[in-house]
């Protein structure tokens, strides 16, 4: 009986040492972070392509705002700094479908839920960077917003393109506003009062979307 009961008290042991490890084993490879883990505010992502820094700016308001983190797009070949030949260039690119290279990598782009996507109006149209920048990436089941800056003409079909570009994500409604005017020698446009007056509306249209907004100080 004694000898029995010894051989029942250690198999007892023996299952109970086995469940311990089993559950540890299962909480060792639990992952411990991820999108769902994070702070709203580092689930966002501003990426912005900007010539005369408008849309720099506007960025930047967003990134204050939410809290995001932000990304310049950098090609590995820059565009001429001379206003008409990077004009001539993006209407090759528009007309041939050339997707210019990105110098700019990001990693772990999974962890962001929400991409801004801030450009300027080329040309009535989505700028090339941006395209390539939406081929290379997949965001499906992201939350994507677009943002603009123009000369005056509006967004041309810019917006309608990131939908197109983005069929598997939710393309939330997106904010333009004017920027400079290159071709006029007018660059950077949104600064002091212009830029405080962009800010408002900026924030404004975030508190429409309903996105995460950091509180003032």
């Amino acid at each position: 009986m004694i000898a029995h009961a010894r051989a029942v008290l250690i198999w007892s042991l023996l299952i109970a040492a086995g469940l311990c490890g089993a559950s540890g084993l299962a909480s060792a490879q639990r992952p411990t972070t991820g999108p769902s883990t994070l702070p709203p505010s580092e689930r966002i992502l501003v990426v912005y392509l900007s010539r005369t820094n408008n849309t720099r700016a506007v960025a930047e308001f967003i990134r204050e705002r939410t809290g995001g983190t932000l990304v310049a797009l950098e090609l590995v070949t820059p565009y001429p700094s001379d206003y008409r030949a990077h004009v001539r260039q993006v209407v090759r690119e528009n007309e041939t479908g050339y997707l210019p290279p990105l110098a700019t990598t990001i990693d772990r782009l999974d962890r962001y839920d929400v991409i801004f996507i801030g450009f300027p109006t080329w040309g009535m149209q989505l700028p090339p960077p941006i395209k390539s920048f939406l081929r290379q990436y997949d965001l499906q089941g992201k939350t994507v917003v677009p943002f603009n800056t123009n000369a005056g003409y509006g967004v041309g079909s810019s917006f309608e393109t990131v939908k197109a570009l983005c069929p598997r994500s939710r393309v939330l409604e997106g904010y333009t506003t004017r920027g400079g005017v290159e071709r006029d020698g007018v660059n950077l446009a949104i600064t002091g009062a212009r830029a405080q007056a962009v800010k408002q509306d900026v924030e404004a249209w975030l508190q429409s979307l309903d996105l995460p907004v950091v509180p003032r100080r």
